[in-house]
């Protein structure tokens, strides 16, 4: 229970700091996104692997460090605290009407493609930094982590709002931020990245990196 608790708090304080950084239109919301990832890894990592992000724990789970139902049970407590928290940042900044993101055309690809790419590179760097043995007791993984959440949302927030986190979009959809007629746009794209980095990393680990264990810290 530790765990998920770690994982909603976590998941909680990324999309209310999403949610009122870019509500509040402040100026440098992608490198607060990542400060406060990589603050709540550092915090959280040593007890549920500080995922806080459904296709991170998706990525975990091909890469066969987290069972099933810890897997379903983060994913719960994501989705909850993603919720929460964007109702919370919604109340707090109070924003005039918000013009929800809503792809269409070439851009609703172009959206999927840089969404599914940032989301690979994201959960790819969590599998490398925080759960391979050759990395064990590093101390830079939280850095790691929040700087590729970070540089995403520099480069590609313009084009598909930088979410690469299917709680992060549901919080954004429920502040008005994400149409919710595209909400499967965000939810698939980042679902396939994180699954093909836990593939990715199978497959260029070690064999005994990639069948080790679930080890008792950072997952």
């Amino acid at each position: 229970m530790r765990k998920y608790v770690v994982e909603f708090i976590g998941t909680f304080f990324l999309v209310l700091t999403v949610g009122a950084a870019v509500l509040g239109r402040v100026a440098l919301a992608p490198l607060a996104i990542g400060a406060v990832l990589m603050t709540m890894v550092y915090a959280g990592g040593h007890i549920s692997g500080g995922h806080y992000n459904p296709a991170v724990t998706f990525a975990v789970l091909v890469r066969g460090r987290i069972g099933r139902t810890d897997a379903v049970a983060y994913w719960a407590a994501q989705v909850a605290a993603g919720f929460l928290a964007a109702l919370v940042a919604k109340w707090l900044v109070n924003p005039g009407p918000v013009k929800a993101l809503s792809p269409t055309g070439r851009g609703l690809w172009a959206a999927m493609v840089a969404e599914a790419l940032f989301t690979f590179a994201l959960a790819y760097v969590v599998l490398n930094v925080a759960t391979s043995d050759d990395h064990a007791d590093n101390s830079f993984y939280g850095l790691a982590i929040g700087f590729t959440v970070a540089a995403g949302a520099f480069a590609v927030g313009g084009i598909s709002g930088g979410a690469f986190n299917p709680s992060v979009a549901l919080g954004a959809a429920t502040m008005g931020l994400f149409a919710w007629a595209k909400i499967w746009l965000w939810l698939i794209a980042t679902l396939v990245g994180g699954g093909v980095a836990g593939l990715a990393y199978r497959y260029v680990a070690s064999p005994a990196a990639a069948d080790a264990a679930l080890p008792s810290s950072r997952v």
